[in-house]
């Protein structure tokens, strides 16, 4: 590294940061390169390859030749990348999957990123002249919180492991069920679960994002008890289902479209008796399906917030300039998921309960979260075909645990008025 007044740092020192930052690229390089060439076309993989070897070689050749701010530069911005990726893989994969290979990957990425990251910034900063270092520094700050934020988030949400249904099936719970295959509109193969209907109506039951079938199986069980055909099935990606999980929703009209064609082809169902209910993920997808497909002819969706930034339009509202700053944040994480799925970004859920109207919509929201209810209000702003149940001291999505009769008396009467 050359010599420079105001480094703060002798030669060989600064000569032996170089050859950290230089190991740590490459650490960075080979875990990103294992990340990202593990699915996809045998093309498209080496493709994926090439492009990050290319990438982790000019990096390199920047901190071994470039000048001390633009060295410290190159390690801050790969290092909050590979940071990252690194988190948006391996912390979900280690909570979920526990040790695997992408998960080493992904804690890899995510170690020599945070090196990468600390020892670049402060380069910068060193490099920087006197009090421009009061402005340098927090404008760093700023960019790792920005980035990490929704870079981890889009990452996760598009690449989520795998998620195995458990152990309990309706007979269990006393139910006669059949197990059933499902076609959605982009050819992805859906496994789920049918009870059939003897009141002639049914219910499509969607569940949340890192879940399956069987965490909705008590309301399954609830419902069937009241004649309803149920359907529960394990959204793409996620239980015994096939295509890649996106724990945003994206793909939910795709998903819904399938489930709504099952159950209309069932002879013991009306096919203009149908209903969706879902749960968080399930309860967006639930309302963003009602928009266009006409088949949905009611939906009662619990924990439902948002997809896009959009949808946290309350924000500014009720958290005033904190409001307002995050969702613009929140902006950049829909921009950065875009660019890692197939999915495009669906519309708000605001727009998709008027464009369904004047089919009906109940949103359950947990009193112990408020966000929800300020996002079922926002839902429910101009829209009359949407009702509110805000239940107290509830969690997420656990209002059957909490308040059992009150929530099959509720989704029951609105079941019956909407579904005639």
């Amino acid at each position: 590294m050359t010599s420079s007044a105001g480094t703060g740092m002798p030669a060989a020192q600064r000569l032996r940061m170089r050859d950290v930052l230089t190991v740590a690229v490459v650490a960075v390089g080979g875990s990103i390169g294992v990340l990202t060439g593990r699915d996809g076309t045998p093309i498209w993989q080496g493709v994926r390859v090439l492009i990050t070897v290319a990438a982790t070689a000019a990096a390199i050749c920047v901190i071994r030749r470039g000048a001390d701010w633009l060295c410290g530069l190159i390690a801050f911005l790969t290092g909050v990348a590979a940071a990252a990726t690194g988190a948006g893989f391996g912390l979900p994969h280690l909570a979920k999957t526990g040790w695997s290979a992408v998960t080493l990957a992904g804690l890899a990425a995510l170690g020599a990123g945070a090196v990468l990251l600390v020892a670049g910034a402060g380069i910068v900063v060193r490099r920087t002249h006197r009090w421009w270092r009061l402005l340098v520094a927090p404008a760093l700050l700023a960019v790792v919180y920005v980035s990490l934020w929704s870079g981890v988030q889009a990452v996760a949400a598009t690449n989520v492991p795998a998620t195995a249904i458990g152990s309990a099936t309706p007979a269990d719970r006393g139910r006669t069920y059949q197990d059933v295959r499902l076609q959605t509109p982009d050819g992805v193969r859906l496994s789920g679960w049918y009870l059939p209907s003897t009141n002639r109506a049914a219910v499509l039951l969607v569940h949340g994002a890192g879940s399956t079938r069987s965490d909705v199986l008590a309301h399954a069980v609830v419902l069937s008890g009241h004649g309803y055909g149920v359907l529960l099935f394990d959204a793409r990606g996620h239980g015994r289902s096939g295509g890649r999980a996106m724990d945003f929703g994206w793909y939910g009209d795709e998903d819904l479209a399938g489930a709504v064609a099952f159950l209309q082809s069932r002879a013991d169902v009306d096919s203009d008796r149908i209903a969706a209910i879902g749960m968080s993920m399930g309860g967006e997808e639930a309302i963003g399906a009602a928009a266009t497909n006409t088949g949905i002819r009611a939906v009662i969706a619990e924990g439902a917030t948002t997809r896009i930034a959009a949808d946290k339009a309350f924000l500014p509202d009720v958290y005033g300039v904190n409001g307002w700053i995050q969702q613009r944040v929140d902006a950049l994480t829909t921009v950065c998921t875009d660019q890692l799925t197939d999915a495009g970004p669906p519309v708000t859920l605001r727009a998709a309960a008027s464009a369904a109207a004047p089919r009906q919509f109940l949103l359950i929201t947990a009193g112990d979260v408020p966000d929800e209810a300020h996002a079922a209000r926002h839902i429910q702003r101009g829209n009359a075909n949407v009702q509110l149940w805000e239940v107290p001291n509830t969690g997420h999505t656990k209002a059957l645990s909490t308040h059992p009769d009150e929530w099959e008396q509720r989704v029951v009467a609105f079941l019956t008025g909407t579904l005639t």
